[in-house]
């Protein structure tokens, strides 16, 4: 590391003896890549806008030295170009004098893939490196296999998340529920999963998809059921009656209270 990048990290950032860190997740994840890979642009480390963020963490931890720290990015970050991504940030970590925790587990049963449904109702899947200054022996026997033993007795609900009222520009136009309507069926009768995903607050069960940056385009991947009935939805799509149960999208808090805040 160049001694002016050290210098800038001493002044701007205290000794500490935990670092908790993510690294942009676009560069990397399913989404991201695809949307990359269509617009002809970089992904991974060859984005050099996002990718090498990573680079930066490191620099702050070859800088301050912290006992040890906690990293967290999307589950595609072990898969991302066949594998090598993942590979160069472990070695990476471990030249830099750090043990990750269940370094060696790769499987489907993988430890350091956490989902967030376990604590609210999301589908969030994110890896989770924890890692621990070699020379410090701090490591011992520390693993996120037993992590299950810290998931809440009782998850709060997606209903207790919810607002009781909203604005009417959250709940979607009737062109708009016919269009990601028609949409789903399209690609249903080709076998394809493609389409919203409704959710019904009345069930305690319900588990969300992952909410995501597109979100705000036209809420497709979440919306909240206000009483919809299907069956006559198949019959006459524009029934007066159920069209005033058109479902909702999220709003800003209830999307901050999906994600934890």
């Amino acid at each position: 590391m160049d001694e002016a990048a050290a210098e800038h990290i001493r002044q701007h950032i205290p000794e500490h003896d935990v670092l908790l860190a993510g690294f942009p997740c676009q560069p990397f994840s399913l989404a991201g890549v695809s949307k990359k890979n269509s617009l002809g642009r970089a992904h991974g480390f060859a984005c050099d806008t996002q990718g090498t963020l990573f680079f930066d963490v490191v620099r702050i931890i070859d800088s301050r030295r912290p006992a040890m720290f906690v990293l967290e990015n999307v589950k595609n970050l072990k898969s991302h170009d066949q594998g090598k991504t993942f590979r160069i940030i472990m070695q990476t970590l471990d030249e830099l004098g750090y043990d990750v925790a269940d370094a060696e587990d790769n499987g489907p049963d993988d430890p350091k893939i956490i989902d967030g449904k376990h604590f609210l109702p999301q589908h969030r899947e994110r890896i989770v490196l924890v890692g621990f200054r070699r020379d410090l022996n701090l490591k011992a026997d520390f693993t996120l296999r037993d992590i299950s033993e810290c998931f809440p007795a009782q998850r709060v609900t997606l209903a207790q998340l919810l607002d009781p009222m909203v604005e009417a520009k959250y709940i979607l136009t009737p062109v708009l529920w016919k269009y990601l309507y028609r949409y789903a069926k399209k690609h249903q009768a080709r076998g394809n999963g493609f389409g919203y995903g409704m959710v019904y607050p009345n069930n305690p069960q319900c588990v969300t998809r992952t909410l995501s940056a597109r979100y705000y385009k036209d809420g497709a991947e979440i919306l909240i059921d206000r009483g919809w009935d299907m069956a006559t939805g198949e019959k006459d799509f524009d029934d007066p009656l159920n069209q005033q149960h058109r479902p909702r999208r999220l709003t800003p808090r209830e999307m901050r209270a999906l994600n934890g805040f």
